[in-house]
């Protein structure tokens, strides 16, 4: 449970502190007055004021804000240093810094793990890599390192053909156990191994990864990979994301309970896994806020693009209502994914 709560305050706090930092950043440079830069919502814990700006940390570590003068035309008591009064383009780049932050943070974060512990590229050879605790094949007793010889009798001597002579087998009979024959410490043994359905990936596990082969590029080959490996990455999750709008829906969905229960089974692997599973959120935290929902950065975007177009700004009426629509929006999919991992975490659903 410490571990838990210790790794998704450490998960949420980076985040937030990255996302926060891009805005508060970018408008210090474009000649903004900043207010206050919080991180969390809520009752203040730690407040210190430094120059005109109050930096603080809240009691829920959820979120945060940047108290950017003149936000609301009406309300702006800073001059030509308020937030309304700079050009659309200038506006443009506060509102998208929260998300480049949160997109560009995973290439540091992939570039540091490389560094230090090399690049890992799974093994074609026959050996098992981690056996996922609590799998039918840790239950029935193979091990990390295990040279497999044989699946269900027959011969095997690459990784793939593992998989393959797996799929077969629960296409033919996945109620049959299947036996595995493997090499460990000089001696021959069998086990038979009982393939589970896997509703989430919809097909039939054992929970076996294959062996990986460590490299260690330079400095500059390490940065090339965290790149390719973040684009790849984005790509993936706008495609995931496409079917889930396509299928219309959301029982993947995780809200904070989700996210913060795996937070803590991910520590447990360590640090630089805790570290991979950072990466991965703030690029979806990064894209999702990109979408055109009002009250998201990426609807704070549209308006401003809409303003360009038609060379005025929304009329307050309007903003207040799309603002209004964009809370319900986002409230209602809080509650959705809520509901999710209530049902996941409490009832095994």
């Amino acid at each position: 449970m410490v571990l838990t709560i210790a790794a998704a305050i450490f998960v949420f706090g980076l985040l937030v502190l990255v996302h926060e930092l891009g805005h508060f950043v970018t408008a210090k440079l474009t000649g903004r007055r900043v207010d206050e830069f919080a991180i969390g919502f809520g009752p203040k814990v730690v407040s210190r004021q430094y120059g005109e700006t109050a930096y603080s940390i809240r009691a829920i570590p959820l979120g945060g804000f940047n108290d950017i003068a003149g936000m609301d035309p009406e309300d702006n008591d800073a001059g030509e240093r308020g937030y309304c009064r700079k050009s659309i383009p200038r506006r443009m780049i506060v509102i998208l810094a929260g998300s480049a932050m949160n997109l560009i943070l995973p290439v540091f974060i992939f570039f540091g793990v490389f560094v230090a512990t090399g690049v890992g590229t799974p093994s074609t050879e026959p050996v098992l890599g981690d056996v996922i605790a609590g799998r039918p094949a840790a239950e029935a007793g193979l091990l990390k390192g295990d040279h497999v010889l044989a699946v269900a009798g027959k011969p095997v001597t690459t990784w793939k053909e593992i998989v393959t002579t797996l799929n077969d087998e629960a296409a033919a009979a996945p109620d049959a156990p299947v036996t595995f024959e493997i090499e460990r410490d000089g001696t021959t043994q069998t086990f038979s191994v009982q393939q589970k359905y896997d509703k989430q990936s919809n097909r039939y596990l054992v929970g076996i990864m294959s062996s990986t082969d460590t490299t260690y590029p330079g400095v500059i080959d390490c940065a090339v990979l965290a790149v390719q490996k973040t684009v790849g990455i984005i790509g993936m999750m706008l495609y995931e994301l496409y079917q889930i709008i396509l299928k219309l829906s959301g029982a993947d969905l995780a809200g904070p309970i989700g996210v913060a229960q795996m937070a803590g089974q991910v520590a447990e692997m360590g640090f630089v896994p805790l570290l991979n599973f950072t990466a991965f959120l703030s690029l979806n935290l990064g894209i999702i806020n990109l979408f055109p929902i009002p009250a998201l950065d990426g609807g704070h975007f549209a308006s401003l693009c809409i303003e360009a177009v038609k060379g005025s700004p929304l009329s307050p009426k309007t903003m207040y209502y799309a603002q209004r629509v964009g809370i319900a929006l986002l409230l209602l999919l809080m509650i959705f994914a809520t509901k999710n991992d209530i049902m996941r975490v409490f009832f095994g659903g």
